[in-house]
């Protein structure tokens, strides 16, 4: 039987059972008196305030640094301590402190109470360590890294880490955020190892696009990148095609170091996706204004699912824009079409309908009938309450607060994805095991009984929402304004 993995016991406790208590110091103490007193209590941290804000050192710190000699003994800790301190809410759970430590590649948080105060530290050790230990040691190699060799033995391990957290029945949506930390943090890498001469003469911003960029990966999911860059201020500045030359470059070398660029060529070194400040700005003005233009649909879909990973500012001038989006009807009515052309496949009562031809005939795309129409319709919500951060179930939840969805509709259709997200996963984990390329096909009569039985509820309840959405959309729009 086909199961959706559910959250392990730990991962969903609140982190205020695992909280330590914190040692504090000034940060006029010296580096040998905050060590003998974090060895004395058996702690591992201590928290400093200093003029720049909440300061940490752990003893990793003190491995590191002291030990080497780069920071004395006698030194003052501020000159140790790392500021700022990343922190937590304390109603956070474990998962969501795993998922922080492994995208920052940190082993400590600073557990804060509603009010931002500082309540206690958690480290990773105190997390589930089964849960902890694979997805920290590749973000630590990965972090660690100096050759894109090295690189690409720490990317190496992402699949069948990505199993192994699937068969200890970590939730499906919280392993697709822990792989695309994983992802993030090996692009970065990539760009750090580069350091291309073009790229460093202009301010630019990296964007993953996509489930990438909702954090809603698949194992089989390849990296769908865009770049925009500063609007040029004097003849000297790189021009167009140089710079997309150099994303070229850095695109060469994530594919050494394990991981694919789209293949159809949602790249960071295609023109379309590549573009300065004004020249983004202008298009996105353009596809909204005249949504009948070719690929103007299409390219509003995938900036609104972009997410920057380097100089946020600037890659937010892709999403910002998304505000103005929502007083033109005409635009919204078109995007609303585009969503619903992926609708599931609910054609006949007792079957599905399936490939009829080519090397998947016989099989159902889950992907696009079950993923899709689903994603697509949340991208809508997401663009009429002009808020596109997030997932797809956030998106969908927002959707309902602002009255574009109502409160069962947002559930139920958060609840479809998330069990057609985790199915699909089954899936693909499957063809790792066996050592096959992971795809999201699927033979209906592989399925149990039970399962075909929970597919099909599953693209019936989201083929009535896409339904009443259609008949009564303008009534929304305005109900959201």
């Amino acid at each position: 039987m086909v199961e959706a993995p559910e959250t392990g016991p730990d991962l969903g406790r609140s982190l205020t059972r695992l909280m330590r208590p914190i040692v504090w110091c000034q940060a006029s103490d010296r580096v040998r008196d905050v060590a003998r007193r974090i060895g004395a209590g058996a702690h591992s941290c201590a928290l400093v305030r200093t003029g720049g804000g909440l300061g940490i050192v752990t003893d990793h710190d003190f491995r590191k640094r002291v030990a080497t000699g780069e920071v004395g003994v006698d030194a003052p800790v501020a000159a140790l301590a790392v500021v700022p301190a990343l922190t937590i809410e304390e109603t956070a759970t474990h998962a969501d402190a795993l998922l922080r430590m492994v995208e920052y590649a940190v082993h400590h948080l600073v557990v804060t109470d509603q009010g931002g105060r500082p309540i206690g530290v958690v480290r990773a050790v105190d997390l589930a360590q089964s849960e902890v230990r694979d997805p920290l040691l590749i973000r630590a190699a990965v972090e660690h890294a100096t050759t894109l060799a090295e690189l690409a033995e720490a990317a190496a391990l992402l699949p069948a880490t990505i199993v192994e957290l699937h068969d200890r029945r970590v939730a499906a949506a919280h392993l697709g955020a822990v792989h695309a930390a994983v992802v993030d943090a090996i692009l970065r890498r990539v760009l750090a190892l580069r350091r291309d001469p073009v790229l460093a003469r202009v301010r630019h911003s990296w964007l993953v696009l996509g489930s990438l960029a909702r954090r809603e990966p698949l194992p089989m999911s390849d990296v769908d990148t865009a770049l925009v860059w500063a609007d040029p201020t004097s003849a000297t500045d790189p021009r167009p095609d140089a710079i997309r030359s150099a994303a070229g470059r850095v695109l060469r070398d994530l594919r050494r170091a394990g991981l694919v660029p789209c293949p159809q060529g949602t790249n960071a070194d295609n023109p379309t996706f590549s573009r300065s400040q004004s020249a983004w700005t202008a298009a996105i003005r353009a596809w909204r204004d005249d949504p009948a233009h070719e690929r103007a649909l299409l390219m509003s879909a995938m900036v609104a699912d972009s997410r920057p990973l380097t100089e946020p500012a600037l890659g937010r001038c892709l999403t910002d824009p998304v505000g103005t989006h929502r007083g033109n009807t005409r635009f919204l009515r078109a995007l609303l079409d585009e969503s619903l052309r992926f609708r599931p496949p609910t054609g006949f009562v007792r079957d599905f309908v399936v490939e009829h031809s080519g090397e998947h005939r016989g099989e159902l795309d889950l992907k696009r009938g079950g993923l899709a129409p689903i994603a697509g319709l949340a991208r809508w919500v997401a663009i009429v309450t002009g808020q596109v951060r997030g997932t797809t179930p956030e998106r969908l939840r927002r959707g309902a607060e602002r009255g574009v969805l109502t409160t069962d509709e947002a559930r139920t259709l958060a609840g479809a994805f998330e069990y057609l997200y985790a199915l699909v996963l089954d899936h693909e984990v499957a063809a790792i095991r066996a050592g096959q390329r992971p795809t999201p096909y699927i033979t209906p009569a592989d399925l149990d009984t039970l399962t075909r039985r929970h597919l099909r509820e599953s693209f019936r309840v989201v083929r009535a929402v896409q339904s009443h959405v259609d008949e009564h959309w303008l009534a929304r729009v305005e109900r959201s304004r």
